[in-house]
């Protein structure tokens, strides 16, 4: 999938063991496998990437139409999932980094109903398009893991912290966790793969 005009790769997917009955849609980092496109942050070099980055600081400005195009996109992977037999309410979307920013960003701009967003070492991009207060519509009660290291030289932690705190103005601030590792830099750790673990476990119960 790609953020632009560029032609878009199948997805990855894992097959299941028996008959699924949910799914775990998660969007890939700036520079991981996937879609090329040129990067303004790294002097307009082709690299994998769902949109264009200009800056890192949170006045930066921002590819509102690469955004937009991108959030589309994956609408559409949701809506075939959705095809497949299995409900948008059964379908946890998550990302790293850039993924993860645009897991949210999706999630909150989406009409279809999901079980929750797994947002790691991120943002909320395009902040300031969102209200005041909450948002309305199918996903206002939804589920959100938020993860991020106190040591990422990348995406600081406080972009984090900005982050849940408006997260939680726009949907039930009962639904949204932050969870800090610490010494983890823009990467992984187990504990924070267990707690993803025990988020999906929890919103995507099995079922008969």
């Amino acid at each position: 999938m790609c953020g632009n005009n560029m032609s878009a790769p199948l997805p990855a997917i894992v097959p299941a063991a028996r008959k699924a009955t949910a799914a775990v849609i998660f969007l890939h980092g700036l520079g991981d496998t996937g879609p090329v496109m040129p990067v303004t942050l790294n002097m307009k070099m082709a690299m994998p990437s769902w949109f264009d980055i200009i800056g890192l600081s949170p006045d930066s400005q921002e590819d509102e139409q690469g955004i937009k195009q991108a959030a589309e996109n994956i609408k559409a992977l949701i809506e075939q999932e959705v095809k497949n037999g299995i409900p948008s309410h059964r379908i946890i979307l998550g990302g790293f980094s850039q993924g993860g920013a645009l897991s949210l960003y999706t999630a909150l701009t989406t009409q279809q109903k999901l079980a929750g967003v797994i947002a790691l070492s991120c943002w909320l991009p395009l902040r300031s398009s969102f209200p005041q207060g909450p948002i309305g519509g199918v996903n206002k009660d939804i589920s959100i893991l938020q993860c991020h290291g106190d040591s990422d030289p990348l995406v600081p932690h406080m972009f984090g912290s900005l982050t849940v705190e408006k997260l939680k103005t726009l949907v039930n601030p009962c639904n949204v966790s932050f969870s800090t590792y610490d010494g983890m830099m823009h990467g992984s750790c187990n504990q924070e793969m267990l707690d993803v673990k025990n988020f999906i476990d929890k919103i995507l119960p099995p079922v008969d």
